[in-house]
């Protein structure tokens, strides 16, 4: 089991953000899990028909099958290293293990269309 698999099961576990998955999230991925904890904290993970989305300070990322079209996956990350996780693929898998997105029933490619 790595270190993702590791806090996503103490996340199951518990069911919430409980502070030893808090520090666990962090020590694993630092910065970028506390901006991801953050953005969870303030319903920024918007889960729409056909993708997740996690809205930004500058932008709105979709985060599809793990994977996020953010600038820090696309020219930082590992692609190889299933650790190595921009804060909104982390923030996405932690609103979806405890239950803690914000659920929008339309396409977001009909929503995007407006912004």
């Amino acid at each position: 089991m790595n270190a993702v698999e590791e806090w996503v099961a103490m996340l199951d576990d518990a069911g919430a953000l409980t502070p030893d998955t808090v520090d666990r999230i962090v020590s694993v991925h630092g910065d970028r899990g506390q901006q991801a904890i953050e953005a969870v904290g303030e319903q920024r993970v918007k889960a729409y028909r056909d993708f997740t989305v996690v809205v930004g300070h500058d932008d709105e990322y979709v985060v599809e099958d793990g994977g996020c079209d953010c600038p820090d996956a696309t020219y930082n990350l590992d692609t190889d290293d299933p650790e190595d996780l921009c804060w909104h693929a982390i923030a996405v898998r932690i609103a979806e293990t405890i239950d803690a997105t914000d659920d929008h029933d339309m396409w977001y490619s009909d929503v995007r269309d407006f912004l």
